[in-house]
């Protein structure tokens, strides 16, 4: 409306100019009555839609009528009630009996009633949000209230100063009505900042006030008060984290992600099928090579073809297929996409701050022309100041919820990518799954999926810099003019050569990352090794492994640390250089342009606001370019193929359970086939049994029928559930029970069944926590058997109808095995009307099956029944004829039967004859030892619990002990508190003192450089004052510009060699810091690794080295940098205006407190997020382990469930601490704006002192401190939170290590030459805690003699060779080797002259050759002439590398009777006179057991054998055997004198079924 109309609609003056020209100024009534009404209204107006729907469409019930929203409405309802009153007060001053008609202006009657509707709408609205869903509060009523008491505040003065003027209220009726309505407003204001929790929503606001918090309190984010009080009083802890909303959990976020990616990843596909078939090249078949090798052998030779191809071809060719050969470009659209409302908001918020941003250098100029004219009034000043602090809180509130939403935004992407790659895993095929090891796939979870977190939080970087570089240029125009252009020039110089260094550092980066991968992953070996390591005095080899590729990671760090230097150096000179040209070109240019405070102060402004956004640039481009690489590997990752799901079909319309119809498998698509053409129907409820030689295919068969191979042609037909049981069991980081429960109910009944039926009763017996005890990763504390045995109870348990048995016989004992078979497997056992598929090496059980599948070379050769195979003599009976020699001669099969018919009755007698056996008579197998004895063990028990093993204590006490005992891996230990001292100390002693104070001064002569430079600059700006209106001396100007200028260059300089003496030094505390961890891992003894996951030991070489490498410097340096700063800052608001020293102290001191308060949260918030990851990954490592027992069992669902619930409880504390992070923000920002306010403030106070000058430059300092500030506390809390990395290192540095590794008294060199064993009076415990293990055992065992160790499990057999070893040390007594007592010797003197073939064949990644001999001690020869007697020189020769022929991860492409004739050629090279064998050939069938047996009784005669058995045809021929029971010799004579007497011997081997007779035959 043009004025004239409103002058007239209010009749009175709308505006006039001269209402502001006075010393007091007013506003005119005509402007307070339209537009100050119209903008409150106005906007309550605009909510309307939003507001009034939510109420119509009325979703759920309403909540309970609350007193808050009483007192609001009633509220509501007296305002309208007033504004009514308004109105009729004016009809009646007009209409009214004592009125002239008509006399009030329009504006009396339209505002009462616009009032009127607002406040039915209030109404309204208030209702539509008790309605609305969670709603505790309205943002827009809020704000309405507040823009209404702001706006009313001007007629509040302006009648208050018409009163007092006059001296009397002119209109006492509208007076009254005005001050109640603006009573009511104020109330209005306050109750609708409470909130009003409903009362059924209170309890979830209990456990996450966030719910609850109602506007005010969300953007200052006080609802997290309690929480960083609590952190405050006492170290937080996991239980006082609280809950997730619905929206942050890690279900909805995967739920929400996987449904956008499946599109996206579908398109992806098809895009990539179309590329890949326009440009298919032509193909040599290969010629398939076979002769009865073992599958893997052929597998991996085609890969080493591959590999070789490649290496060829090197160059364009393979970077075109790298980047080629899998879909891509889908994953940022995913993201994209499935975050977009987020993406959005935060982006408004950014952009409002932007445009913020640059008001305050218009403020700042429009001060400083203030502080000059002396005429103006004094409010003007102060006007200045109220809207620089409210232009700044604006800026801070914005900020903040920019910042939120970003930072929960990139920790959502983490966390659906984190969900994915676990998903994936559950479903990705062979072939993709060999391109990855497990460590990288972890590395995808950890590393890559923490990338995508940080580029998200800053990447509305990518709009808003561009944006906020335009904005400044073109202010700096309207100062500079085109001497702007010279400034623009320098920085558009700058990009190039930081996108140089961008690139360089990216190189690095992929190397770094490489050498990382690379450490990592021989350290999960050595940790997974550990054992083999210390048996075989290994570890200086792995060591020098390590170190070497430690030094070539340092080195690139070292580059990496140089090249950051140079970047620091320009990004420090940018600045100076930007302000030297623009200003040098601007005063040359011309004699009339003279630099004076306004333009200096406002472009210095304006250039400091530039130089984020190019600082932000450069990192931001090299954030994105390590992104890029994480997008290729999780893009290969997450589209690399799936299993096939339709290899196995669900037909009901088969008769058969099992049916394979003429099916080809191989293990990859471009490989041979390890099954040719099987077709195999299996009967429902049949039992059947596979056989075939090493390497024939049976594992493959049942891997093709679980659908993990990939079918050239024809499927499998299953009907019904499956269950599995590997080769390798398989065993979950959980309790005995959870293991066989496999996430099934518990049913105690049948749970105590087949816990029988498993032969698992005695061995419970053992376990402190009976079936709750703990058991650790990788069923670390328990031997291989009752792992095997626990992994068919699984099966057993799980009420399948399908029972795939590879091999579940081999690791046990052979009176458990046919235990075993008898109550599970066999015709009577408890699965008899199941269909069992049992692929076998022990004859003895072959005439008890249905049927026998035979394979050779991964092709069916027959199937029949026992006796029909027999009778064809086809190449089932020459197997039989290899194998079967003692039981088919000895007993026949009919016997056999008869044993197993008659299988109670024997039962009764033997229990009769063996009770002084210590045998208990229920049980055949693992006697029960029900005895005080410690926690015996098998081979890697180790003791790994922790209890007090007094069993012979009543049960009630043992059920108050279980707690302690359950609980084998212990919790995580977390630091707590403040980060001692000591700790910045220790990790400046490894930079060395040196380089730290070298490094510090220099950045303090760069900050006296910085401050020169401004005073400079304020000094230059009075030159306009002094020559106004004259020439300006070029002599004068040049001195200006060159000082200035080489003031600039020095703070570059400085800094530069400031993170030169910083990057020395970090390097140099990385290199020690790292040598003194492995240095100590390697020598901690083995207790330590039984009881610790090794996923806790790579952690601290993973995620904590990787901070004191990366994050430590990077934070240190930046902690001085703006400690420096901000005092640099104070200093210079000092030095101009002193006053404002006084403020100085109540602020420090908030600031302190709020600094303390943060800190101690933060930091613990950080170490539960750290403690929380491990669980993460060690599950994830768990699982890719038992894929196919989790596939085969159909528990994907599970897992995944389970994997979700482990991230939240890591998102619990790391969202916390991102809220912690902006509440802290938030804090500090508003104390910076009060360092603006105050020093604006004093600025006007003490105008006509001050030259503008420095007015210019005291407020321009203070418009800086907030940022540095904020930075100050971030990075206080951020070294606290990376110096714990040095914290957990230096625990780990300081572990009890074994004894020395070399002593003075070294043994003769031919030692021991005899052989020669005797133990004295030797007596053992794991723990000082624990009972003995081995109680007082004497012997004396002459030189070539073959000592065979029997016992039941646990009665010390593997206690003993551990002591021959030292891996325990001795309680009391001693071991002589030869006359040396071995405790008075070095550790690798001692283990370097024993052998030992150990029950587990554990490989390492690297060259056959490296397995075989690490320190490169033989020659070629030797090694060849050492395959040779451990038959697999013909294998080996077989292969295109030989000896350099590469061992995956665990050995993983050798068969397991492969890995053990290695581990035998091991023992071969060695040559030692003492030869332990620790159940060597559990794990192997009986043609490799054979081939071992033979070379050992050959090649070993001259040596002294010590053999713990299983199976007990392998001892008969000892020279002596020795009986142990409960860590005592009980019996120790020769087999024949044994067998005579009737004793424990005897037992034993009449439990295995081995004859008087038979034995003297052998």
């Amino acid at each position: 409306m043009p004025a004239a109309a409103l002058d007239e609609y209010c009749g009175s003056t709308f505006w006039n100019a001269s209402f502001l020209d006075t010393a007091e100024p007013d506003l005119p009534v005509c402007l307070e009555q339209t537009v100050l009404v119209w903008l409150p209204l106005g906007f309550l107006w605009l909510c309307g839609p939003w507001h009034l729907t939510a109420l119509f469409r009325g979703r759920g019930k309403p909540s309970q009528v609350s007193r808050l929203y009483l007192s609001k409405q009633l509220v509501a309802g007296l305002l309208f009630i007033i504004a009514i009153a308004g109105l009729a007060l004016t009809l009646g001053e007009d209409y009214g009996a004592s009125s002239g008609a008509g006399s009030h202006a329009l504006v009396f009657y339209v505002n009462p009633i616009i009032y009127a509707i607002s406040w039915m709408l209030v109404v309204l609205y208030q209702e539509g949000v008790r309605r609305r869903e969670g709603a505790v509060d309205s943002s827009t009523l809020f704000l309405f209230w507040l823009l209404l008491v702001c706006c009313d505040v001007f007629p509040f003065q302006t009648i208050l100063r018409a009163a007092l003027r006059l001296g009397e209220v002119p209109d006492i009726p509208r007076y009254s009505l005005f001050y109640a309505s603006f009573a009511l407003e104020l109330v209005g204001l306050v109750l609708s900042a409470l909130a009003d929790v409903p009362r059924e929503a209170a309890e979830v606001v209990k456990k996450n006030p966030e719910a609850g918090a109602a506007f005010l309190s969300r953007i200052t984010f006080n609802w997290f008060n309690s929480m960083v009080v609590n952190g405050y009083k006492r170290p937080l802890v996991q239980e006082d984290l609280w809950e997730l909303k619905e929206a942050d959990s890690t279900s909805q976020i995967h739920r929400h992600f996987h449904s956008h990616m499946e599109s996206q990843l579908g398109a992806a596909r098809l895009r990539y099928a179309k590329k890949k078939s326009e440009a298919k090249p032509a193909k040599d078949p290969r010629p398939a090579k076979q002769n009865g090798v073992s599958q893997d052998v052929l597998m991996m030779e085609e890969m080493e073809g591959k590999k070789k191809d490649k290496k060829g071809k090197k160059g364009k060719e393979e970077k075109v297929k790298e980047e080629e050969n899998y879909p891509q470009g889908w994953l940022i659209f995913t993201i994209f996409k499935c975050f977009k409302r987020t993406l959005i908001e935060s982006a408004f918020f950014k952009l409002l701050q932007d445009l913020l941003a640059f008001v305050s250098p218009q403020l700042l100029k429009l001060m400083i022309s203030f502080t000059k004219n002396e005429e103006a009034p004094d409010w003007h000043g102060y006007m200045y100041s109220v809207l620089l602090v409210l232009v700044a809180v604006l800026q801070s509130v914005f900020l903040q919820q920019y910042f939120q939403r970003c930072f929960v935004l990139g920790m959502k992407v983490r966390t659906s990518i984190m969900a994915a790659v676990y998903k994936k895993a559950l479903v990705v095929s062979n072939s993709s799954r060999k391109e990855t090891t497990v460590g990288e796939t972890v590395n995808l979870m950890s590393a890559d999926a923490q990338r995508f977190n940080d580029i998200f939080s800053f990447i509305h970087l990518l709009w808003s810099c561009p944006l906020q570089i335009l904005l400044a240029i073109v202010f700096l125009w309207l100062e500079l003019g085109p001497s702007v252009l010279a400034g623009l020039a320098v920085m558009v110089l700058m990009v190039p050569i930081n996108g140089f260094l961008a690139t360089k550092a990216r190189k690095l980066q992929i190397k770094n990352m490489e050498h990382k991968d690379k450490r990592l992953k021989i350290m999960n070996e050595i940790l997974n090794g550990m054992k083999i390591l210390k048996l075989f005095a290994w570890e200086p080899s792995f060591q020098t492994q390590v170190e070497g590729i430690r030094g070539q990671e340092l080195q690139v760090m070292r580059k990496f640390a140089y090249l950051n230097s140079f970047s620091t150096f320009i990004f420090y000179c940018a600045p100076s250089l930007v302000s030297l040209a623009t200003f040098g070109v601007f005063v040359a240019v011309s004699s009339e342009n003279v630099l004076d405070a306004e333009k200096a102060f406002t472009s210095i402004a304006l250039f400091n606001i530039l130089r984020f956004p190019l600082t932000m640039l450069p990192m931001l481009i090299a954030i994105m370019v390590q992104t890029a690489v994480s997008k290729k590997r999780l893009e290969k990752f997450l589209g690399g193929d799936d299993l096939d799901p339709d290899i196995v079909r669900h037909d009901s319309s088969f008769n058969t359970a099992v049916s394979i119809c003429d099916g080809t498998f191989t293990w990859e698509k471009e490989v041979d086939p390890v099954l040719k053409n099987i077709s195999l129907d299996v009967g429902r409820g049949k039992l059947v049994a596979v056989v075939g030689a090493v390497g024939s295919g049976k594992s493959s068969l049942i891997s093709a029928i679980l659908g993990e191979l990939h079918s050239v042609k024809g499927f499998v037909n299953l009907q019904g559930s499956v269950a599995y049981v590997p080769q390798q069991a398989w065993i979950q980081n959980a309790t005995l029970r959870d293991n066989i429960l496999f996430g099934g109910p518990h049913d105690s009944d049948r749970f105590q069944g087949v816990l029988d039926a498993c032969a698992l009763g005695p061995d419970l017996e053992l376990l402190p926590g009976r079936d709750l005890t703990e058991i650790g990763e990788k069923g670390i504390n328990l031997s291989g058997g009752q792992k095997q045995r626990i992994s068919l109870a699984r099966a057993a348990y799980s009420h399948s109808d399908i029972y795939l048995l590879d091999d579940p016989l081999s690791a046990v004992d052979s009176h458990v095995g046919k235990h075993l078979f008898r109550e599970v497997i066999g015709p009577k056992g408890l699965l008899k009307d199941k269909t069992r598929i049992l692929v076998t090496h022990g004859v003895s059980f072959l005439p008890y099956v249905d049927e026998i599948v035979v394979l050779v070379e991964g092709a069916v050769s027959e199937v029949g029944s026992y006796q029909s195979l027999r009778a064809t003599k086809g190449a089932f009976s020459e197997f039989l004829d290899t194998y079967a020699k003692e039981e088919n001669r000895e007993q026949g099969p009919a016997a056999e039967a008869v044993g197993v018919e008659v299988e109670g009755e024997e039962e009764e007698v033997s229990g009769g004859e063996d009770l002084q056996a210590d045998c208990a008579p229920e049980d055949v197998v693992t006697g029960t030892l029900k005895r005080e004895g410690s926690i015996r063990r098998s081979l890697r028990s180790q003791g790994s619990v922790r209890l007090r093993s007094n069993s012979s204590s009543p049960k009630k006490e043992l059920a108050t002990d279980l707690k302690k005992g359950q609980r084998l891996i212990e919790k995580e230990t977390m630091e707590t508190g403040q980060v001692k001292f000591s700790m910045y100390l220790q990790y400046l002693r490894a930079v060395g003192w040196g380089y730290s104070s070298m490094m510090f001064l220099m950045y303090l002569v760069q900050n006296v450089a910085f401050i020169g430079q401004n005073l400079w600059l304020s000094d230059w700006t009075t030159d306009s004052v002094d020559y106004f209106n004259m020439t300006y001396p070029a002599s004068k100007r040049d001195t200006r510009v060159g000082v200035f200028g080489a003031l600039g260059v020095a703070q570059g300089l400085f800094v530069f060699l400031g993170t030169l003496f910083m990057a020395e030094g970090s390097v140099l505390a990385s290199s020690i810091l790292h040598s003194r961890l492995l240095h100590t891992i390697l020598r901690v003894p083995m207790v330590f690794f039984d009881t610790t996951p090794t996923g806790r030991v790579v952690n601290r070489f993973a995620k904590d080295i990787f901070t004191v490498d990366e994050a430590l410097p990077q934070c240190f340096r930046s902690w001085i940098l703006c400690l420096l700063g901000v005092v640099g800052t104070l200093f210079v608001i000092c030095l101009t205006t002193p006053t404002f020293a006084v403020v100085i102290i109540p602020l420090a001191v908030v600031y302190y407190f709020v600094q303390r308060f943060y800190v101690g949260t933060s930091r613990q918030l950080r170490r539960l997020d750290s403690v929380s990851r491990s669980p993460i990954y060690s599950h994830f490592g768990e699982t890719v382990a038992g894929l196919s027992v989790i596939r085969a069992y159909g528990h994907q669902e599970r897992f995944l469930k389970h994997n979700e619930t482990t991230m939240d409880e890591n998102i619990k504390s790391v969202y916390p601490w991102i809220v912690s992070n902006r509440w802290l923000a938030i804090r500090l920002e508003f104390l910076g704006n009060l360092v603006v306010f105050f020093s604006a403030l004093f600025a006007v106070i003490a105008r006509k002192k001050l030259d503008s000058g420095l007015v210019g430059l005291s407020i321009s300092y203070s418009l800086n401190v907030t940022q540095t500030l904020n930075w100050l506390v971030r990075m206080t809390s951020e070294l606290e939170t990376n110096i714990v990395a040095v914290e957990r290192v230096s625990e780990y540095s300081e572990l009890q290590t074994e004894a020395e590794w070399a002593s003075e008294t070294q043994p003769p060199g031919t030692w021991p030459d005899a052989g020669r064993l005797q133990f004295d009076n030797y007596k053992v415990r794991y723990r000082p805690e624990l009972d003995l293990v081995l109680n007082g055992i004497s012997c004396d065992i002459s030189s070539t003699e073959k000592i065979g160790i029997v016992g039941r499990t646990g009665a010390g057999k593997s206690s003993l060779t551990n002591c021959l070893f030292r891996i325990i040390e001795a309680a009391e007594g001693r071991i002589l080797i030869d006359g040396i007592d071995i405790s008075k010797i070095g550790l690798h003197d001692l283990r370097n002259r024993l052998t030992i073939i150990p029950q587990d064949p554990v490989l390492f990644s690297g060259s056959l050759r490296m397995n075989l001999d690490p320190f490169e001690n033989f020659s070629d020869q030797e090694i060849w002439i050492a395959l040779e007697l451990s038959h697999l020189k013909e294998y080996v020769a077989g292969l295109e590398k030989g000896l350099q022929y590469e061992v995956s991860e665990g050995g993983e492409n050798l068969s397991v009777g492969q890995r053990q004739l290695l581990c035998l050629g091991r023992a071969l090279l060695r040559k030692s006179r003492i030869l332990i064998l620790d159940e060597a050939t559990a794990a192997v069938d009986l043609e490799t057991d054979d081939l071992i047996q033979t070379t050992i009784r050959k090649e070993f005669s001259h040596c002294t054998v010590l053999t713990i058995a299983h199976r007990l045809q392998s001892i008969m021929d000892s020279s002596r055997v020795m009986v142990l029971d409960a860590g005592r010799i009980v019996e120790f004579d020769s087999p024949e004198n044994l067998l005579e007497k009737q004793g424990y011997f005897y037992a034993m081997t009449k439990d295995a079924g081995i004859t008087t007779g038979e034995a003297t035959a052998l």
